[in-house]
């Protein structure tokens, strides 16, 4: 049996015939010419009033790709100034030998104002989980490197519980009223065989047969190539708007904001290990974090990471941990249809729901590479709307959905499967809202990373065809492929439904 989810609808439905207000008001206002032309008789300027009205029309009201026309034309113009300008292109002060405090992070585009805090150490061991600022959009974070053994083997009943702890986890969050968005972020990612090579350094007996060896040798090869990993992390984003109040009875500053992101991260940390299933929750410190984004960059330096970290076990004064000076990067440029970051080349796609619903499980083809080397990405972002917001939300949803209906009625149209089917979910939706359960509006990003020895706008069409396999449809993030790549890559809390202060 095959659990099914499905329980989704549109973020918005429109008032009139499917328009929205603001589209309903440029439509009709832009009208107006064309009966005051021809009240005049004027009907030469009436015909020329009315193919503006139709050029009006098209580019308010049919989107392309995703967008509008005029936030096509707003985008590519920023784009292109931009580039011009070289305001785009990312330089780390590391790579121009500038950086003077190895502390401070060097990131590109929207991890610009990233800042990384030490919260105050907690446990037996004293553990300084990282608190991740973003000045730009005024949040706080923190992320775990969480393990699950997965779905693939699981039966109905078990998959269907763990749906259920994931609602569950977003009902908990919702009622804290402090975390704004859940990030999962999963990284498929080829396997280097670090681990394998130190331990076959520690274990291997050189007076041992010759053949074994070799054998030994081949097998590593060929399974090292064809083999991937998985790494899997949890961000809490909390907005500086939320958790002021709360940090300043905690005690204020970093200090005490970093307490309070201690108490929800030991709420969410118990509903993770239980309802959701994982066998693993690691919330990271500052130098873990670091690694975490610096290998997220540049895939291919974990090796040297791991060489470094089982060097330091025998000899401390071995630095095995990364800088945030030297974390993201040492140049990035972003392109219309892809990201170039160091030695690699990024194509991020966003996720489009099915109408006829998504099995659990489904997006198992996204994270699988087609050719060694390739590394994938995915992300899925909870947002989660506050009870007030969430209940206007509903409120106004199901008064357009009436509106709809009778205005179709009166208009003697026959209404669509999809409109009736729609109406009924925000129906559904309200019913949910007042027996107290949360909403949230998810999204999800895949992105593939490639060396540039090869060509990246193929495996972006594998991408591509990997989400059409699995059920979805791909819709490619032309123009923000850098913010796309930050978002399902890097674990830093990066959240594509901010764009400015919160």
């Amino acid at each position: 049996m095959v659990v099914i989810y499905s329980d989704y609808s549109r973020a918005r439905i429109g008032h009139f015939f499917g328009l929205s207000g603001w589209q309903l008001a440029v439509v009709t206002l832009s009208l107006m010419p064309v009966f005051v032309a021809v009240n005049a008789g004027a009907w030469v300027p009436a015909a020329g009033f009315a193919l503006a009205w139709a050029l009006v029309v098209v580019v308010t009201v049919t989107p392309v790709r995703g967008r509008s026309a005029t936030n096509w034309a707003a985008t590519s113009v920023a784009f292109a100034i931009g580039t011009l300008t070289g305001w785009t292109r990312f330089r780390s002060r590391a790579a121009a030998g500038a950086a003077t405090e190895l502390h401070v992070s060097d990131l590109p585009g929207v991890l610009a104002g990233v800042e990384i805090h030490d919260g105050p150490p907690q446990g037996p061991a004293g553990r300084r989980v990282a608190v991740v600022q973003d000045h730009t959009t005024r949040t706080w974070a923190v992320t775990a490197s969480v393990v699950h053994p997965g779905i693939g083997m699981s039966e109905a009943d078990e998959r269907a519980r763990f749906g259920t702890g994931l609602s569950e986890l977003l009902d908990l969050a919702s009622r804290t009223e402090l975390v704004d968005e859940i990030l999962l972020l999963v990284r498929t990612v080829p396997e280097d065989g670090a681990e394998r090579d130190q331990w076959l350094t520690r274990h291997r007996n050189l007076d041992g047969p010759t053949v074994a060896r070799v054998v030994n040798d081949e097998l590593q090869a060929a399974l090292t190539g064809a083999s991937v990993r998985t790494e899997a992390f949890i961000t809490l984003l909390v907005p500086e708007s939320r958790l002021g109040k709360a940090a300043k009875e905690a005690g204020g500053g970093v200090e005490g904001r970093a307490r309070v992101l201690y108490s929800l991260m030991a709420e969410c940390d118990a509903q993770l290990r239980g309802a959701v299933g994982m066998t693993t929750v690691e919330w990271l410190t500052s130098p873990q974090l670091a690694a975490a984004c610096r290998t997220g960059f540049a895939p291919g330096d974990r090796a040297g990471i791991i060489d470094a970290l089982t060097a330091h076990t025998t000899d401390p004064s071995v630095n095995a941990d990364v800088p945030w000076a030297m974390a993201g990067p040492s140049g990035a440029d972003p392109a219309a249809r892809h990201y170039s970051h160091d030695a690699w080349n990024s194509i991020s796609a966003t996720i489009k729901l099915p109408v006829k619903g998504a099995a659990m499980g489904a997006l198992a083809p996204i994270l699988t590479p087609t050719e060694p080397g390739e590394r994938r990405c995915l992300l899925v972002a909870f947002p989660i709307i506050s009870a007030i917001a969430a209940d206007r939300q509903s409120a106004s949803s199901e008064w357009a959905a009436d509106m709809g209906e009778g205005l179709r009625t009166k208009a003697k149209v026959k209404p669509r499967t999809r409109a009736v089917d729609e109406a009924a979910k925000v129906r559904g939706l309200d019913r949910k809202l007042a027996r107290g359960s949360s909403l949230t509006r998810p999204y999800a990003v895949a992105t593939v990373t490639v060396p540039k020895t090869v060509r990246v706008a193929e495996f972006g069409r594998r991408l591509d065809a990997s989400v059409r396999r699995a059920g979805f449809a791909p819709l490619r993030l032309d123009l923000s492929q850098d913010v796309a790549f930050a978002a399902s890559t890097i674990p830093l809390g990066v959240s594509l439904t901010r764009t400015g202060d919160a």
